[in-house]
């Protein structure tokens, strides 16, 4: 029997949560170029710097969880989701707006600036696990992965971008680009009403179409993937520049980086064919294995081209990971709990992030004593996290038995 194509409205869901991600990441990006010296203007240490990005990914794990589970508790109630939405990135890209203008306000500036920092991150968790989860709810399981791949291709552009962004902005005035940044997401936040009554006049996914589920708790899968992307943090943001400047003129990083990312967007297509075949995960174990092979690669690399052609192979399988984690997520919520289960994906690649600014704070990077075990410390963690995944694999049952079972 001939798959059937992916459903028209997902699909238009797909491109535009890849549009929402590429501008948040841009964002993002923006922020952390400009932080030190937004912090300096308003009177405060550029040192605190990394401290406040801690903050704000501590923020994140609790409002991306919080968001998650009010998301769940409104999508029965058609048209609820959006408002909410758009309603707090509006608070949001104020926040965001704000901040390079609180300068102003004399030595009430230090205090503002943490305030607003605060806000925005406790507000932007709108644009993550409530828009993921409106896909994973209103889309068939057989076409799931291939629309993660599709959305997250925002991510893989945003990525590729950020080195070059670095170069282009830092000698400007912070206030045009944070300006344009919160006009262009706000803009493109607003079209989530339509899409969300689009979504709900859509047909419902199958009744039969069950997922690969775990009856066991979720606690192992939740460390699993805190492993892989801690995996990734220590891979692309410790690593890689320091593993390219062996061969490389430091003004060549904005070149090579990208790489990973042009990898990662290569990876993901391919991957929501082998999800279907695989199941989502099953295919995070395999990729991850592979991003273990290609992690050792580059820490073993003994010339330029062996590096790159190693980074894009890691970055191709961080990408088939990343389609297969967040289709594991949707599948494991698929029962109502879509939001918590996004929320809580969110949530272990925040506190990932936390872990690589606190290695960095630690000075770890700079160790002579520690650039060994930072070489191979993807290697462990990607083998272990995909271990811990295909351990789980093995325990979920298998789709088709559910499906004979149902229609007995």
């Amino acid at each position: 029997m001939r798959a059937e194509a992916p459903p028209a409205v997902p699909a238009t869901a797909a491109i535009y949560i890849a549009a929402l991600q590429f501008l948040f990441a841009i964002t993002w990006t923006n922020y952390v170029i400009f932080l030190p010296r937004l912090l300096q203007a308003a009177g405060l240490p550029p040192a605190w710097a990394p401290w406040v990005l801690v903050l704000d990914q501590l923020v994140f794990m609790v409002a991306d969880v919080a968001t998650g589970v009010y998301a769940d508790r409104v999508q029965s109630a058609l048209g609820r989701l959006g408002p909410l939405v758009v309603g707090t990135t509006t608070v949001s890209a104020l926040a965001f707006l704000l901040l390079p203008h609180v300068v102003l306000l004399g030595s009430a500036a230090p205090l503002l600036a943490l305030g607003l920092v605060a806000v925005w991150a406790v507000t932007s968790s709108a644009l993550r696990a409530p828009v993921w989860m409106l896909l994973g709810k209103h889309a068939a399981r057989p076409a799931l992965p291939w629309l993660n791949a599709l959305a997250l291709t925002g991510l893989a552009v945003a990525g590729a971008a950020a080195p070059f962004l670095g170069v282009a902005l830092k000698n400007l005035d912070p206030r045009m680009p944070f300006a344009l940044c919160s006009a262009a997401l706000l803009a493109a936040t607003a079209g989530i009403v339509p899409l969300e009554r689009r979504l709900g006049q859509a047909p419902a996914p199958a009744a039969l179409d069950r997922p690969r589920v775990l009856d066991g708790p979720h606690a192992a899968w939740m460390l699993g993937i805190l492993l892989l992307a801690a995996a990734f943090q220590t891979h692309f943001s410790l690593n890689s520049a320091a593993q390219y400047l062996r061969f490389a003129r430091p003004a060549d990083l904005e070149w090579l980086m990208p790489l990973f990312w042009v990898g990662f967007g290569l990876g993901t297509l391919p991957a929501a064919a082998l999800c279907k075949r695989l199941g989502a995960l099953p295919l995070v174990a395999t990729a991850a294995a592979c991003a273990a092979a290609a992690a050792a690669g580059a820490a073993q690399a003994g010339s330029l081209t062996v590096l790159m052609v190693a980074q894009c192979v890691a970055g191709a399988a961080w990408g088939a990971m990343t389609v297969a984690i967040f289709s594991s997520a949707t599948e494991l919520g698929r029962s109502g709990r879509e939001g918590l289960m996004l929320g809580t994906l969110f949530a272990m690649l925040a506190l990932a992030t936390i872990v690589r600014i606190g290695v960095t704070l630690a000075g770890v990077p700079g160790s002579a004593a520690a650039a060994p075990v930072l070489s191979w410390l993807p290697v462990l963690l990607w083998a272990l996290g995909g271990a811990m995944i295909g351990l789980l694999a093995l325990r979920a049952p298998v789709a088709g038995k559910v499906r004979a079972q149902a229609s007995a």
